[in-house]
């Protein structure tokens, strides 16, 4: 038998399109072509159980050979094959869907139209992104067929003529084009295979002519029985921590774990891992993959998983998408959005039950999660209204508490963002029996100001940020007098034109001056650090303000002491709080030395 003909479709020449728009990475052919093998494998096994075809006993398998010197790539499966009708039908008439009328005619006898991916269709065209030629060896299950060969060179023409296989099945062998030569190289093909076919549900074997030994003992491929797809309460502690493993290239053991499984009203299956960030300042980014029926399909998918779960680590298995998926079809499916709010409930209902369960155990993992809960309160409003009462605050004393326990003063919340930095503050706070919670986190200046939007009324305040009336001494009056004399001597011995000076008593005596920051213009400059100037201030360094503490035993001998002197220890006083503060500059660290052995020789 031999035939040729000419590939039917419904507009201009396919191929041009296939290789330079169908798909925008090419690596997808791979995933493609081995996709469809599983579904021919699948419809056989489904052809078997309800009669139609009978089972030869063989275990499904897919067979991927490269050639180096042939510069071919083979893909084999034992499907249930292709008769020349159908070879002429769903090889050259693209336009039909053989996967649509596998459906209508067995959809009352059993559930086979799960995991249909396409009865080859376009996804077989893919393999022309890499090849310059391709044939088609295959020979149906059915009693009495034909093995039948087709080839096409890419062109809109065609051969088809009898094949000597001898096995249910189908080969597609691709002539790699010049393109597609990085498909020689078995690094790379076993890369692309473990990307896009590590879970698919049927066997997969490499071998290369080239490297093949004669005693080699095959070896699979992927994984045919993700942990996903087991009931949560057959899975062990070991197996979850293993499976992280396998797939996430991580040193570090995930803190916990959710594991999705949804049947109704949509089908979801999956595993969600807590990672620990390693970095306390920056939220490490994290990668959720997203399969349908086993095949992957993308990373960190925002219109399935929302962004603020992509923190996190895991996959998903959703069967209803397809392979091919776009974002404006993700867009605009309602059950995309569901699937997606469904997934962020799961999250928030694992995230409470902890807390309410085992506490302890929630707060040890407090550091490493709160970064990723606060993103998704800022992100999700209704997030938050699910988390607001178990997020947690640690206080200077490494107290945990909510929201509700957390000391509050005149509706004012003190924080500390730098335990080091801002040492000499909590100790005057803790001195006066006042307590701060720790936001040491990039993310906590966004998320003190949405806290302040969420509960109105309550202001955060870092420590460093002004002198409370909870801390100024009401044990003598003011003299004002004196203090503007005071705050002139500081300006002249100084002569910083920028700095802003105050005088007062505070009940701390035993320090003789802090330096404030205004609190909104130092939030507005972190953020401006973090993303450039983009909030309409600049990024000069926020005003300081020196408070000179008229308490301290030394501040009230300053008028004692020669002019020079007193210039001096006016310096010294700035530098010293001025390093309680901030890390100071090359030239600050160098004055301050300098300063420190002067003042030692006035001893």
């Amino acid at each position: 038998m031999k035939k040729e003909g000419q590939i039917r479709v419904d507009s201009e020449n396919l191929f041009p399109i296939i290789k330079k728009w169908l798909y925008s990475d090419k690596d997808i052919f791979l995933r493609e072509i081995i996709a469809n093998g599983c579904d021919a494998i699948k419809k056989y096994q489904s052809l078997c159980t309800i009669g139609e075809a009978e089972d030869d006993g063989n275990s499904p398998r897919i067979d991927v050979i490269l050639d180096k010197d042939a510069k071919t790539l083979t893909i084999s499966d034992n499907g249930l094959g292709m008769t020349a009708d159908e070879v002429e039908k769903y090889i050259t008439q693209v336009a039909f869907s053989g996967a649509k009328e596998f459906i209508e005619k067995y959809s009352d006898k059993t559930d086979a139209e799960g995991g249909i991916i396409g009865h080859f269709g376009l996804g077989f065209y893919s393999s022309y992104m890499v090849s310059d030629t391709v044939e088609i060896d295959t020979l149906s299950y059915q009693s009495g067929s034909e093995a039948v060969h087709w080839s096409s060179d890419g062109s809109s023409t065609y051969e088809i003529t009898d094949s000597e296989r001898t096995e249910r099945g189908t080969s597609v062998i691709m002539h790699l084009s010049e393109d597609g030569m990085e498909f020689c190289d078995s690094i790379k093909l076993r890369s692309v295979l473990k990307k896009y076919c590590h879970f698919m549900p049927y066997e997969i074997f490499y071998s290369c002519v080239q490297e093949k030994k004669d005693d080699e003992e095959e070896k699979c491929v992927n994984i045919t029985e993700p942990l996903w797809l087991k009931a949560p309460k057959d899975c062990t502690t070991e197996e979850y921590e293993d499976f992280y493993r396998e797939v996430f290239p991580d040193i570090n053991l995930p803190l916990f774990w959710i594991h999705l499984n949804v049947d109704y009203p949509f089908n979801l299956k999956g595993i969600l891992y807590f990672p620990k960030q390693t970095d306390k300042l920056q939220v490490m980014p994290g990668e959720i993959k997203l399969f349908s029926n086993q095949v992957y399909i993308a990373d960190n998918i925002k219109e399935v998983v929302p962004e603020f779960l992509m923190l996190l680590k895991g996959v998903i298995d959703c069967p209803d998408l397809p392979l091919n998926v776009s974002r404006s079809f993700l867009q605009n499916d309602g059950e995309v959005a569901k699937i997606s709010k469904h997934i962020t409930k799961k999250v928030a209902d694992k995230l409470v039950s902890v807390f309410k369960n085992e506490r302890k155990e929630y707060e040890s993992y407090w550091d490493d999660i709160s970064p990723f809960i606060k993103f998704g309160c800022i992100k999700d409003d209704k997030f938050y209204e699910r988390m607001k009462d178990i997020i947690l605050y640690k206080t200077t004393d490494g107290e945990f508490k909510t929201f509700s326990e957390i000391p509050k003063y005149d509706n004012k919340v003190y924080y500390v963002s730098d335990m080091n930095a801002q040492a000499q503050y909590v100790k005057i706070f803790k001195d006066n029996g006042i307590d701060a919670i720790i936001l040491e986190h990039n993310i906590d200046t966004h998320f003190v100001t949405y806290l302040e939007y969420k509960e109105a009324g309550t202001r955060f305040i870092r420590i460093d940020s002004d002198v409370d009336e909870a801390l100024k001494s009401d044990a003598q009056e003011e003299d004002k007098e004196e203090n503007e004399k005071l705050i002139q001597l500081f300006k002249d011995a100084l002569g910083m034109d920028k700095l802003e000076i105050k005088a007062q008593a505070l009940k701390s005596e035993g320090t003789p001056a802090v330096i404030t920051i205004n609190e909104y213009q130092r939030r507005i400059n972190d953020m401006n650090r973090l993303y450039g100037d983009m909030f309409g201030a600049n990024n000069d360094k926020a005003k300081e303000t020196l408070i000179i503490n008229t308490a301290n035993p030394v501040i009230q001998k300053l008028a004692d002491y020669e002019d020079e002197k007193r210039d001096l220890l006016c310096r010294h006083i700035y530098d010293l709080a001025a390093i309680s503060q901030r890390k100071l500059t090359a030239a600050e660290l160098e004055g301050f030395i300098a300063r420190s052995v002067e003042v030692m020789d006035m001893v």
